[in-house]
């Protein structure tokens, strides 16, 4: 059966809800299922505005049946290629062979290499950065967002009635629960969290090319933004734009502790624990994860959520905790600056952590080391517990002396 949204008289939200998906890109994890969004324009032309996976192709060819009514399909618009948006878009355009591609150059690049079986070259219309076109009443500008988060990305503007479509930005996971609004939602309880892990973890290494197409859009009276992902805004924008500009630019959301550990036996968690009890002490905010049980989502978004960080690992096979050295080079790989980090190792006979956890803190961007690095000789004793209490204390300075 059916199941769309109409979003304006004109308007209509036709994409699918999946969930059972478990990990977001088989990598990240997935609380609450993911919805993906295509948008069908009725406007004296019809206008289908990208595809879904496979996963919710059902229901989508239905909702676009339905929308179309027996209708021909005049125009499909691709912002972005992945396949969790571009899986089905082989068999729209093959089941409505009339239907006009709207893309960028590399755009039909990729539709070319993930569909090789078919050639679309007759049907391209193709766009270039700041082109306009009306389709049917309608005019939409096209902008071009290289990188959030593939190359041929790019937005579009309906001038008409202020909807920006946006792909992959100010999406989110987590799918929709009835109402597709986000504004009938309490941002910071419900959703900020879930838009935090997207943005970190799919975005967060293009940074500089977030800010970029942020200004872009900044010159337009948007009045309603379509994502591919989770809930559409039509009102109170600047929650979301707020928060892409301060993810874009690696600006931290709190000034507090984020505590990465890594125990085999327990003495490294006890250790970040008293360094927990002593922020506290000291009214910082900190939170623990624990890098063996952690989904690395939550640590990617941690990290880029607080100002400081603090690596307590253990050593192992001569080098860091395993866990703990991947979560490194995820947040390595992902871009992170503008930290300030601490570390704490334990070995029992030859501690060599930090030897090699500095050198990857040394490597990012903008990033600088607080207090000297806690050694810890098997369990804590007096000796490390007053380190800890020195390195909550230069913590807390650095804090207060950057607030």
């Amino acid at each position: 059966m059916y199941n769309i949204r109409k979003l304006t008289e004109d308007l209509t939200w036709i994409g699918g809800i999946d969930r059972k998906i478990q990990k977001f890109e088989n990598v990240y994890k997935i609380n609450s299922g993911m919805n993906y969004n295509s948008y069908f324009l009725d406007c004296g032309a019809t206008v289908l505005f990208d595809t879904v996976g496979r996963e919710t192709s059902d229901v989508f060819f239905e909702n676009l049946k339905h929308c179309l009514s027996g209708r021909k399909l005049d125009y499909v618009v691709v912002h972005h290629m992945e396949p969790d948006h571009s899986a089905t878009l082989a068999e729209a355009l093959n089941t409505n062979p009339e239907a006009k591609i709207i893309a960028n150059a590399k755009t039909l690049q990729f539709i070319s290499q993930f569909f090789p079986d078919n050639d679309y070259s007759d049907r391209a219309v193709t766009v270039k950065d700041g082109d306009e076109i009306e389709l049917g009443t309608h005019k939409f500008k096209f902008i071009f967002a290289p990188m959030v988060h593939w190359p041929e990305v790019m937005f579009s503007f309906d001038e008409t009635e202020g909807t920006l479509f946006s792909a992959d930005a100010f999406g989110s996971y987590g799918a929709i629960d009835g109402s597709i609004f986000a504004d009938c939602k309490d941002f910071d309880r419900e959703l900020l969290n879930e838009a935090r892990r997207y943005y970190t973890n799919i975005v967060g290494k293009y940074g500089m090319q977030t800010v970029a197409a942020l200004g872009k859009v900044s010159a337009y009276e948007i009045k309603m933004i379509c994502p591919l992902h989770s809930y559409v805004w039509r009102r109170d924008f600047d929650k979301i734009i707020n928060c892409y500009k301060t993810w874009g630019t690696y600006t931290p959301e709190v000034k507090g502790v984020f505590i990465l550990t890594g125990s085999i036996y327990g003495h490294t968690a006890n250790v970040a624990e008293v360094l927990m009890t002593e922020l506290d002490k000291r009214g910082i905010d900190s939170v623990i994860l624990d890098a063996s049980s952690a989904d690395i989502s939550d640590i990617i978004a941690m990290a880029f959520k607080y100002s400081h960080i603090t690596i307590a690992a253990p050593t192992y096979n001569n080098s860091v905790y395993s866990p703990v050295e991947h979560a490194l080079s995820e947040l390595a790989a992902h871009g992170l600056s503008g930290r300030s980090f601490s570390v704490i190792e334990n070995g029992t006979w030859a501690p060599a952590a930090a030897k090699n956890v500095l050198p990857v803190i040394e490597s990012l961007k903008n990033c600088k080391i607080i207090g000297q690095t806690v050694t810890i000789r098997s369990s804590a004793d007096d000796v490390s517990r007053s380190g800890i209490e020195v390195l909550a204390e230069a913590i807390e300075n650095d804090i207060k002396e950057n607030n």
